[in-house]
């Protein structure tokens, strides 16, 4: 910590500081990034060869072969039990698809994810992944950045707010790096991990991101995740289809999202050492993959199959089951890594087999399947991650293909709000709702759902009546310490809020100050609260106004009882939280 604090000052002394000093920190947490995500695919292959004897591109032809099928639920296995130890015993944090723990740290621990994290989650992923698991590398590149993030940030003493930032430029990269999609790895950072798109936060965030896609270009080639054959839209009747398949990507989201907080809880629950759960899951995952070998590991060149209209509806069908099921088995068991690849497979299973069902409804004015499962990808990523925009983009960058960009955005939002309105936790909350933490915003409102108004607010206000005079109003605003004043008619019921921004638009005309009158100046519909509701209704109303008070009504009636102030909301909940966090 001394050390950073002096380079800090190093750096100031020539004329970096401020924001100049965030954003140069942002381009070296986005090139370690970028170096750890070279290093973790590398890893990754290295385990494969390790444990298969061959190399990912081998693997896939070698998968139908006598003696792989019978050691095929031995293999998984002994990654799981080499994981567990790794997991539980040095950095529990990486367990799981690991997303989660970053949101946690963002919204409830100031930001700091601890070093040891990045280390811990790059070996467990890499065997996990390289073993067969089901699992992608989106989620443990994205925590490795983070913690790389975290770590820059500590060292160099930042404020909270900053080490958040941090974070989130760490989790920009990762996606941008593992993906080649440096914009879906911006809109992933600010819409899923930050919840926060202003410029102090987008800019440093922009320039991690870019640098650690230039990084890893440089050196893997510049080339998309997926070949794709040229695909558009065929007829304007494909419209209605694309919607209705965005609702049916919706259910299998939240189909996904379900069965896997199921397995969590199961295996949570389940009665034996924590260190060897992730060997029965890979166990329990190896007999699936004794029939459908698909289902093992991030599953790219199955994809790539679907895409190409290589692969027959008699398979695809079972695969969008089997997988869901196999993806909940690795992680739901403790194994760790990610579940982006997964959703893509899921998608692209799901998409073809509503193309195969396409063509034969609609003969001759739809596009091949191909092009269904092309969008499924990212209609069931919205779906499980609730993440409209990161899906669409990252679709998008991993292809390349601008074509089907229309039915793309369409099915993507319909399945988003479906998802949405099944079930209002996506993949990545859901974990940390079992857990008593209900992120929302980017806070934990279980913190604010338990609080009423009427403890918070301050009850020391100044009301003032309707027909009183501008210039008595400013006096009055000029002598207190108050920005705000409380507007009540004859009967002493809420009228309306008056501020000094109310008053800007006639500060000119003076000497009409006694013939306008506070009610002439206040907003004709102001927003309120009342004293019984809590503070998780007030943050939204606070957000969806913008205001930074707001009045407090007595329950039922329109007599005004205090002022709550956005401050001391945020200043309640961050006490809240340092107390749990002692306890």
């Amino acid at each position: 910590m001394r050390a950073g604090r002096d380079a800090l000052k190093s750096l100031e002394r020539v004329g970096i500081r401020g924001t100049n000093a965030l954003l140069l920190m942002a381009a070296a947490v986005g090139i370690f990034t970028a170096l750890g995500a070279i290093g973790f695919t590398a890893l990754i292959r290295y385990f494969n060869r390790l444990f298969f004897g061959m190399t990912d591109q081998l693997l896939s032809s070698a998968l139908g072969g006598a003696g792989f099928h019978f050691w095929t639920p031995i293999i998984p296995m002994l990654g799981g039990l080499l994981v567990g130890p790794i997991v539980f015993h040095f950095a529990k944090e990486a367990k799981g698809h690991g997303v989660p723990e970053v949101m946690n740290a963002v919204a409830r621990l100031g930001g700091i994810i601890r070093p040891r994290v990045a280390l811990a989650k790059t070996v467990a992923s890499a065997i996990c992944i390289g073993s067969g698991g089901s699992a992608g590398r989106e989620g443990p590149i994205v925590q490795i950045g983070s913690a790389l993030g975290s770590t820059v940030a500590q060292f160099f003493g930042l404020s909270s707010e900053r080490v958040k930032i941090l974070v989130g430029c760490g989790a920009a990269a990762g996606i941008s790096a593992v993906f080649n999609a440096p914009i879906a790895g911006v809109l992933f950072s600010v819409e899923v991990i930050l919840g926060d798109f202003a410029i102090s936060t987008f800019s440093p965030v922009l320039i991690s991101s870019v640098l650690a896609s230039v990084l890893s270009r440089s050196i893997l080639g510049n080339h998309p995740a997926f070949e794709v054959p040229p695909y558009e839209l065929a007829s304007a009747w494909e419209l209605p289809l694309y919607v209705l398949m965005g609702g049916a990507l919706g259910s299998v989201a939240v189909l996904f999202t379900r069965t896997l907080s199921f397995f969590e809880d199961m295996f949570e629950k389940f009665k034996m050492a924590d260190l060897l759960k992730p060997a029965l899951g890979g166990l329990l995952l190896g007999i699936i993959a004794f029939l459908y070998p698909q289902v093992l590991a991030d599953g790219y060149e199955t994809i790539t199959l679907t895409l190409h209209n290589n692969m027959a509806l008699a398979l695809l069908i079972p695969l969008i089951f089997l997988k869901i099921v196999a993806t909940s088995l690795t992680l739901g068991s403790g194994s760790s890594g990610g579940i982006f690849a997964p959703s893509l497979f899921i998608g692209a299973m799901a998409g073809g087999t509503f193309g195969y069902a396409a063509q034969l409804v609609i003969p001759g004015v739809t596009a091949a399947p191909g092009a269904y499962a092309l969008v499924g990808m990212a209609g069931l990523v919205a779906g499980t991650t609730h993440a409209p925009m990161t899906a669409l983009m990252i679709v998008f960058e991993m292809t390349g293909d601008y074509h089907i960009i229309l039915p793309l955005m369409l099915t993507v939002a319909v399945a988003s709000i479906v998802a949405r309105g099944m079930f209002s936790h996506s993949i990545y909350t859901v974990k940390l709702f079992r857990r008593g933490i209900d992120l929302r915003a980017g806070r934990d409102v279980n913190i604010l759902k338990s609080v009423r108004v009427e403890e918070v607010m301050d009850r020391n206000f100044a009301a003032i009546p309707a027909g009183t005079s501008v210039d008595e109003l400013l006096a009055l605003l000029e002598q207190s310490d108050q920005r705000e004043v409380v507007v009540i008619d004859s009967a002493g019921n809420l009228e309306g809020m008056a501020s000094l921004s109310d008053l800007r638009s006639i500060l000119a005309y003076r000497e009409l100050g006694q013939a306008i009158v506070a009610g002439d100046v206040i907003k004709s519909e102001s927003a309120f609260v009342s004293d019984n509701d809590n503070l998780e209704t007030v943050m939204g109303r606070l957000n969806l106004t913008g205001a930074r008070v707001l009045p407090v009504l007595a329950n039922g009636s329109r007599k005004v009882v205090g002022l709550l102030h956005r401050n001391s909301v945020l200043e309640f909940y961050n006490r809240k939280l340092v107390e749990q966090m002692r306890k």
